[in-house]
């Protein structure tokens, strides 16, 4: 900004001591100094909402990392009338050596829960659900990152039940700057063995509110062809760093369906803490969450989730 200042100045001097006319290169060259602070606000910001994505184990850390990371959850649910459940899942991505990264080798845990797009629903469970897992995938995937702000991979896999199950997916992302926010747009294409086809789209608004606050609008729609319906989900975050290691998530979620009708199913309200245990690989989380299920008339349902993650990557 000084450089701003300074060039600004002397084209002040320059115009009351000469006749020069300016000219619209003449302008242009005045505003070349603000396009280095624009790509440092930019590039802070980014990486700001990079930084909370990596520090809460985002999906979207996980779909576009370029590194090999493993995600590793321990979860317990508190419901009402003393109801436990317990659930250990988690995903992993490791990179074929020789491939400059583009191939990788994925393992997840039921890999249908992750085509709503990249919201993290592990941070929302429904209550009284069973949360034991036994539908493990392994998946071979391509990406490619060569063209700035597109993302680009495709998986074939198998669901390693008895009889296998194969699945495909392919998906595509888009980010930029708008202003004071960054607009981020994904699609995801699926076909599964047991549910069959169908399609999301997802589409992010974050804006930087302060240094530790980062405000995040996400809207996502799945369509399932065989059931020719749209699941429907709008989630309103608020992410707060209150240090190097904790932070805290405030969130607001409409979900909804379009048959037999367009309704809204459930609304849900959480605060998430989250805080590094140790090193920079294993959290904790408490998060009590609001309920309100179209099923009970949207009384309010109370649960807290308790969880442990591990979470692994070459950075760490």
């Amino acid at each position: 900004m000084t450089a701003l200042f300074s060039t600004a100045s002397f084209a002040a001097d320059t115009t009351e001591n000469t006749s020069v006319t300016n000219t619209p290169t003449d302008s242009l060259t005045l505003l070349e100094p603000t396009d280095s602070s624009r790509t440092y606000l930019s590039e802070k910001f980014v990486n700001l909402a990079q930084g909370i994505d990596q520090f809460f184990g985002d999906p979207r850390y996980f779909q576009q990392t370029n590194n090999s990371v493993l995600q590793l959850y321990l979860t317990e649910i508190f419901e009402p009338g003393g109801i436990r459940q317990f659930k250990f899942n988690g995903q992993a991505k490791v990179d074929l050596p020789s491939t400059q990264k583009r191939l990788s080798l994925v393992f997840e845990s039921d890999p249908e829960s992750n085509i709503g797009g990249d919201v993290k629903k592990t941070q929302q469970v429904i209550p009284n659900a069973r949360l034991a897992s036994d539908n493990q995938a392994l998946a071979l995937r391509y990406e490619n990152r060569d063209i700035p702000s597109w993302y680009f991979n495709a998986d074939v896999g198998i669901k390693l039940n008895i009889p296998l199950e194969n699945f495909a997916r392919s998906r595509a992302s888009y980010s930029m700057s708008l202003g004071d926010w960054q607009f981020r747009a994904s699609e995801t294409l699926f076909w599964f063995q047991t549910i069959g086809a169908g399609e999301t789209s997802q589409i992010d608004f974050d804006k930087k509110i302060s240094e530790p606050l980062l405000f995040r609008s996400s809207s996502v729609a799945t369509w399932m062809v065989e059931k020719l319906n749209f699941d429907l989900r709008q989630d309103f975050s608020l992410f707060q760093t209150l240090n190097e290691r904790e932070a805290l998530l405030y969130q607001t979620s409409a979900i909804g369906v379009s048959q037999p009708q367009w309704e809204v199913s459930e609304y849900v309200a959480l605060l998430l803490y989250r805080k590094r245990l140790h090193h920079k690989w294993m959290f904790g989380e408490i998060s009590p969450q609001l309920h309100f299920p179209i099923a009970k008339n949207y009384q309010m349902s109370p649960l807290l989730m308790v969880r442990l993650e591990i979470l692994f990557d070459t950075v760490k």
